[in-house]
């Protein structure tokens, strides 16, 4: 593990090196662009990273992170992200990775201030609220804490499949799913939550949008 600036540098010599041994042309394959399957929207925290957890390559999963793998609607960042995954990209999964353990999750869980981050943490507390009969019936901590981690990628997913990005790619028939997973630090394996979705039949009439209106063509 790196301990120090200088140490990432040297740490990429040898990893550039590791790559040329296996292949000689390996970034000049990567420079010419990308065209990943996935999109893999998770957490900040340094312990999950994308690639290593999945075991694929540089160029095949488009990543955005924040903290506690939230889908804010007036994220521009995350929305960003997820129209140019979707309509540039095209890619054929969205995947929103939760962790057990995640500090975002337990902050929200209690009262103490932190700091700005308070008010991103609101809207995992929304989560909370939503699920409060449920969670409240579980007096374990740690188990407490993991269940929410759990609903807040299932709700993630359900806000997700809200927005108009996604809505408009499956209205013109685009096979994109959104899937639910949650790493586990003690196990390193991810779980799939079985809260996939490939259409709006799962969503509440109020969040389905009507099909965009043809262009016309006219000048």
């Amino acid at each position: 593990m790196a301990k120090s600036f200088k140490e990432l540098f040297i740490n990429n010599e040898k990893w550039v090196q590791s790559k040329l041994e296996q292949d000689p042309q390996y970034f000049e394959k990567l420079s010419k662009g990308q065209k990943p399957n996935f999109l893999w929207i998770g957490c900040s925290d340094s312990r999950v990273p994308a690639n290593e957890v999945t075991g694929t390559e540089s160029g095949e999963i488009f990543v955005h992170r924040n903290i506690a793998n939230m889908v804010v609607h007036t994220d521009m960042n995350l929305l960003s992200v997820l129209d140019y995954s979707v309509n540039v990209l095209q890619v054929k999964h969205v995947m929103v990775v939760g962790h057990y353990g995640c500090g975002g999750v337990n902050a929200a869980l209690g009262n103490q201030q932190v700091g700005l981050i308070d008010n991103w943490l609101r809207n995992i507390k929304d989560v909370v609220r939503l699920h409060k009969e449920e969670l409240d019936r579980i007096e374990d901590p740690v188990l407490k804490s993991n269940r929410l981690v759990e609903l807040n990628v299932e709700e993630q997913v359900f806000n997700l499949s809200k927005t108009s990005i996604v809505q408009n790619a499956w209205a013109g028939n685009r096979k994109l799913r959104i899937h639910g997973l949650v790493y586990d630090l003690k196990n390193g394996l991810l779980k799939n939550l079985n809260v996939s979705m490939g259409d709006v039949a799962a969503l509440d009439e109020v969040y389905v949008f009507s099909p965009p209106p043809a262009s016309s063509g006219a000048a």
